[in-house]
């Protein structure tokens, strides 16, 4: 029996290692699953061990207010050798590009133990953009074993790295897994449905407007550092004047904490008498796959969403200049309107007023996978 220990310590990295933890889980005549959390981000990362019914073995709690990426490495190093010394799992999986991910997969190598690195290959070549995210993914590249590529690009820029073929394994995304998952569990109880309904008024926003299938929702999610400024303004400029146009849907805005997001709003809103616009308060990830499924668009500046979205068939225009998700791009289930006024109103006045525009994308294929990620890398773990 093969020992699998999976590592993650933040939000993101949870959802898309929970489906695969789960998967594991279910062969437990073949593996023993470990799940050691480092706690690089602590309330987030707990909302989804909550959400998907994960308990870690170990759990390294090494956030502080305050931490810093030297505090993070040493400790994700330092406590990551003291696990992998006393478990001494068969393979360590870790995921993404995170300073958790990179320091874990350096703690697995002093030990001499196989990493198997998911969602690897993305690449934009610019180790200072993303910071410190390019040269994370780079490091936890060289040193894994086992590299499961969601999508050819990905498998392309490590063969062009000489990462051998045979080690490449091309699975989808497990978020699209994660968001399948949360589908179908919302879908078959309605009790839970009901109560994120209810944590969604409370945040500010009526699902029931909805109910009658004639009103249409935007979903807009946007917190990138690199839109903050003029970006934001111009987005919420966008906002104001399709709000005006489309008196019939409803543009829904879920704020990001960060002041850099609710400045420009709390600014240009202040005396927001809009009935069909609202900005409300983050959203868990189980609300935020309610509001997504029930949405007609979807307009971000998220790397995650660009994927998910798409799986549940919504068109999904980007708010940024540049994608290290080409593949989305080439599908046509997403599209760059960056922070540009004049972009955002024309492609969502299209989307909004052309059926054929709007089915365009919404029935193009997502190149992120089909939900069987996890599948996929278990069945190669297992042959192994």
């Amino acid at each position: 029996m093969k020992s699998i220990m999976l590592v993650f310590g933040t939000r993101p990295e949870a959802i898309k290692m929970a489906p695969l933890v789960k998967a594991l889980q279910k062969e437990n005549d073949k593996f023993r699953t470990l799940v050691c959390v480092t706690g690089q981000h602590r309330e987030m990362l707990d909302q989804v061990l909550q959400l998907f019914e994960i308990t870690p073995d170990f759990d390294l709690n090494i956030m502080h207010k305050g931490q810093n990426l030297y505090d993070v490495t040493s400790k994700v190093l330092i406590g990551m050798g003291e696990v992998l010394k006393a478990e001494k799992p068969d393979i360590v999986l870790v995921h993404g590009d995170t300073t958790t991910s990179m320091a874990a997969a350096l703690a697995s190598f002093y030990e001499q133990i196989p990493v198997g690195h998911i969602e690897a290959g993305l690449r934009t070549n610019d180790i200072y953009s993303p910071w410190p995210e390019e040269i994370n993914r780079q490091i936890t590249g060289r040193i894994s074993t086992y590299n499961f590529a969601p999508t050819q690009f990905g498998r392309n820029n490590l063969i062009k790295e000489n990462v051998p073929e045979n080690k490449i394994i091309v699975t989808g995304n497990t978020v699209i897994d994660a968001l399948y998952y949360v589908v179908d569990k919302i879908k078959s109880d309605s009790t839970l449905s009901n109560e994120l309904q209810t944590k969604i008024l409370g945040m500010g926003y009526d699902m029931s407007r909805l109910s009658d299938g004639k009103r249409r929702m935007v979903l807009i999610t946007g917190h990138r550092r690199e839109n903050f400024g003029d970006g934001f303004r111009n987005i919420c400029n966008a906002l104001a004047f399709l709000s005006d146009k489309y008196q019939d849907v409803d543009f829904v805005y879920p704020m990001h904490l960060n002041p850099n997001v609710r400045g420009p709003i709390n600014e240009l809103f202040a005396d927001n008498k809009r009935n069909n616009l609202f900005f409300i308060e983050p959203l868990d990830y189980f609300e935020f796959v309610l509001m997504m499924e029930n949405s007609y668009i979807v307009l971000t500046d998220s790397g995650g969403v660009q994927e998910e979205a798409p799986g549940l068939g919504k068109p999904v225009l980007v708010m940024r200049d540049t994608t290290e998700r080409p593949e989305a791009v080439e599908a046509g289930t997403v599209k760059l309107v960056g922070t540009d006024y004049n972009a955002i109103v024309e492609q969502m006045s299209l989307l909004l007023d052309s059926k054929d525009a709007y089915n365009t994308m919404s029935k193009a294929v997502n190149p992120y996978g089909d939900g069987k990620a996890c599948e996929r890398i278990v069945n190669y773990l297992a042959n192994l």
